[in-house]
């Protein structure tokens, strides 16, 4: 079972509470650390209606657009795709309780890795873009961690 935890993945969903903020920047991350080696998707518990902006600003700083990211919620990734995937990572409570109900007929794996909520920051601009930077870089090394620092794959 250990071996299988730390084998890669060949498809993983990410997973948060609207889709909107941690989710899609852990996709964006994981697509340009992974390449097309391995398949990424977001998705939320309930959905919001486009990506957050400091979100966008954030990731634009590393030079990854999510800026076209639509928001999905489990049903509608699983009505789109199937729950297809080896792995959902849950960056929420929510998520994480969502993604257990879901797998209990599936052979998915299932990892929490709890993630501060963004949006729940206050200040400037910059203060709050801030929050979202130590997020964003919180994700990055947990990515990293996880899947190793290959860099994408040379297809």
């Amino acid at each position: 079972m250990a071996a299988e935890r730390t084998a890669r993945p060949q498809a993983v969903l990410f997973a948060c509470n609207y889709n909107a903020a941690r989710s899609p920047m852990a996709a964006g991350l994981a697509r340009q650390l992974l390449g097309k080696s391995v398949y990424v998707a977001s998705a939320g518990v309930q959905k919001a209606g486009q990506a957050d902006p400091f979100a966008v600003a954030a990731m634009e700083e590393l030079g990854i657009d999510i800026s076209r990211h639509r928001p999905l919620t489990f049903e509608e990734f699983e009505d789109l795709e199937g729950l297809n995937v080896d792995l959902i990572v849950t960056l929420t409570p929510a998520a994480h309780h969502k993604a257990l109900d879901l797998t209990r007929t599936a052979a998915v794996d299932v990892e929490y890795w709890p993630m501060p909520d963004p949006t729940a920051s206050e200040g400037s601009r910059e203060q709050r873009l801030a929050v979202y930077r130590d997020v964003r870089d919180q994700i990055m090394a947990r990515i990293r961690a996880r899947f190793g620092r290959d860099g994408p794959a040379n297809e």
